[in-house]
């Protein structure tokens, strides 16, 4: 049956004799004008229904439903348009409708600009990062914390932002001495870090490019250099003595229960030596005949550790437990204020290297007391005490006697006083010993 529309629109073929397949033209006709445009089909013209304008329902025609399809697809799209274009007000030419035709057959497509891959370096760092939480320390059995993803992840950002302002593309194969130099020289100058934060950061690289190299990665091996080293420098750290651990001792501080929590756990951290995240774990079982038996949590390693007076009376004031522990931040700001109330006030200087520049500040000292100063204060103490370095560290779990002797805050006039105490009990033990 004959196609009777009214539409702007009829098919034909360009050579309707032909014995092989022709093209089928788009005749489009308005004003007393015409275009052809081609519509990217061929048929056999023994195939195609002339009055129809289709290709014909035969079996030999096997893409005749969708080269029909398109067809009238195509035929609806163009009279739209002619009727747009009339609506529009404006003039049909040759030239204006086939730009419309042509925007419709042709749309351009907007390709979005390609982004760089990120180098092979960033994308392993990520994976790696991603598989932290399952993945299990070697040496300790367990798995990896919070806060080391926390830094593998602070890592990875502030390499991203020194890559966007380095002229060479940082990747395995650009880890080299001159990348050494730049990204010491970034963070120290750029973000302002202070040595040891430097320090850290190189570590944290030296974990992944191990790791990238152990897996078989072709790694520059220049980050083994003795010159690839992970910055290091003495910080001012301060401890509390014997008498200052006293006056925090005997504060009153029965009406302030969040203080006395907090005076009572970090007390108990004085006089054993554990870590914050150790004296949280402190569970009634791992104490035994005035014995701490516990594993700590960082090294796995296994101390046994006595039961100091204040200790035990600390136990007893809680049945046998410590206090609920809170929030490492928490803690330390209430500590402060413990000690700022004890009057630990005497005028404490501050060195370190930030930003390149040796920076001198003086702080009270209640200001720079934080959890970790428990831990500090009892291996000074027990130091000053006369007990070997090597009794203290089977406590404090210490595996090297030089990390031990870094550790412990004495100034060198505290160290002859320490010498001069070790000679004065030599000689009661026996007058007539001679020095050499």
């Amino acid at each position: 049956m004959a196609r009777t529309t009214n539409s702007p629109v009829s098919y034909l073929l360009r050579d309707p004799k032909a014995k092989k397949p022709t093209p089928i033209i788009c005749a489009v006709r308005f004003n007393n004008q015409r275009i052809n445009i081609g519509t990217g089909f061929n048929v056999l013209p023994a195939h195609w229904g002339k009055n129809e304008g289709r290709v014909k329902n035969v079996v030999a025609a096997t893409d005749k439903d969708q080269i029909n399809r398109y067809l009238d697809n195509t035929q609806k799209a163009i009279g739209t348009i002619i009727a747009d274009l009339k609506a529009d007000l404006l003039e049909l030419t040759k030239e204006n409708v086939k730009a419309r035709i042509d925007a419709y057959l042709n749309p351009i497509v907007e390709v979005a600009p390609t982004v760089p891959s990120e180098p092979a370096l960033f994308t392993f760092i990520a994976d790696f990062i991603e598989a932290s939480p399952t993945r299990v320390n070697i040496e300790t059995g367990k798995h990896v914390e919070r806060r080391t993803i926390q830094k593998y992840q602070t890592v990875l950002k502030v390499l991203r932002e020194f890559a966007a302002t380095y002229s060479r593309r940082v990747d395995f194969d650009t880890i080299d001495l001159d990348f050494y130099d730049s990204f010491t020289g970034y963070l120290t100058s750029t973000k302002g870090f202070a040595t040891n934060n430097v320090g850290k950061y190189l570590q944290t690289l030296k974990v992944f490019l191990n790791d990238a190299s152990a897996r078989g990665i072709s790694v520059k091996q220049d980050y083994r250099s003795r010159k690839f080293k992970v910055v290091k420098e003495d910080a001012d750290n301060i401890y509390l003595s014997e008498s200052e651990l006293l006056r925090i001792h005997d504060l009153d501080l029965t009406k302030q229960e969040r203080l006395e929590r907090v005076r009572d756990l970090f007390l108990v951290g004085c006089y054993t030596g554990l870590r914050f995240s150790d004296l949280t774990n402190l569970r009634p079982e791992y104490i035994k005949n005035g014995l701490i038996r516990i594993e700590q949590q960082k090294t796995s390693d296994k101390v046994v550790i006595p039961c100091h007076s204040v200790v035990t009376a600390i136990l007893s004031k809680y049945h046998g437990t410590l206090p609920r522990s809170i929030s490492n931040q928490k803690m330390n700001d209430y500590l402060k204020e413990v000690c700022q109330l004890a009057g630990i006030n005497t005028v404490e200087s501050k060195a370190q290297t930030k930003g390149g520049k040796r920076v001198t500040k003086s702080f009270e000292k209640w200001e720079m007391v934080s959890t970790h100063t428990a831990r500090r204060s009892f291996a000074t103490n027990m130091y000053l005490l006369g007990i070997p370095a090597m009794t203290i560290m089977q406590i404090t779990g210490h595996r090297t006697e030089k990390a031990f002797m870094h550790y412990i805050k004495l100034d060198r006039e505290q160290h002859a006083k320490v010498m001069a105490r070790h000679w004065e009990n030599q000689m009661k033990g026996n007058p007539f010993t001679v020095l050499v």
